[in-house]
């Protein structure tokens, strides 16, 4: 089991803060992440490509979605963001 951490716009957009989940690498947290966030607010506008673009870390590590995980890590998605 790990801890999924959202942050920024996915949390905004979504109302989810942090929950659990069972996976084998950060990819496949993203079809888990989803049906969290539309399990929470079915109008969300949280998209996969959303998630397949954020930053992600794995216990403070940034790290690539083909990182593996173990039971008690902790992952933490940052969406990309932009400014002018």
């Amino acid at each position: 089991m790990v801890t999924v951490k959202l942050f920024g716009t996915l949390r905004i957009d979504s109302g989810v803060k942090c929950f659990q989940a069972e996976a084998g690498s950060v990819r496949d947290l993203y079809p888990l992440v989803l049906r969290e966030i539309y399990a929470h607010d079915p109008g969300s506008s949280v998209t996969g490509k959303a998630l397949q673009s954020c930053l992600v870390a794995v216990n403070g590590k940034q790290v690539s979605p083909r990182a593996k995980l173990r039971d008690g890590d902790e992952v933490y998605l940052f969406p990309a963001v932009a400014g002018g």
